[in-house]
């Protein structure tokens, strides 16, 4: 038996992310209007690479769930900015293990403030509690479909 009480036409909205995509347009003008020359897709690589740096371009696809053409097209965006470098690992040379720079470390805080602001205006006015049933909704749909 369906689960899906959904109209018809109401499941594309929901699955393409409409909120996800009016909160990374609102974060992008944020980065323009600082001044960072930053996408939001580069961001999202720094981001993981501020979280754990040293990480594999690998283990950046499966973090930021792209592909590795993605990636590797990302993190040579990120090298001619000078913001990450790659440095081949010293047990396997056909893997590469992504750096951060100086000038990405120092980008770090500006654009975290940026999206915690930008987090701040888009949950305003919803209560905690449904931010709450959000979360664990979006959680069981992903690990449905993982």
């Amino acid at each position: 038996m369906s689960n899906n009480h959904f109209k018809r036409g109401e499941l594309y909205s929901f699955v393409t992310g409409k909120a996800s995509t009016a909160i990374a347009r609102r974060l992008q003008k944020k980065f323009n209007t600082a001044g960072l020359n930053l996408t939001i897709e580069q961001w999202s690589v720094l981001y993981h690479l501020w979280k754990q740096e040293g990480i594999s371009q690998q283990e950046l696809c499966n973090a930021t769930f792209r592909d590795k053409p993605s990636i590797t097209r990302l993190v040579d965006n990120l090298e001619r900015l000078d913001l990450v470098k790659r440095v081949a690992s010293e047990h396997d040379r056909r893997i590469n293990r992504i750096y951060l720079t100086k000038q990405a470390q120092k980008l770090q805080e500006q654009s975290m403030v940026l999206a915690e602001e930008t987090l701040n205006e888009a949950l305003e006015t919803v209560p905690p509690e449904k931010i709450d049933v959000c979360k664990e909704v979006l959680q069981i749909v992903y690990d449905n479909l993982k």
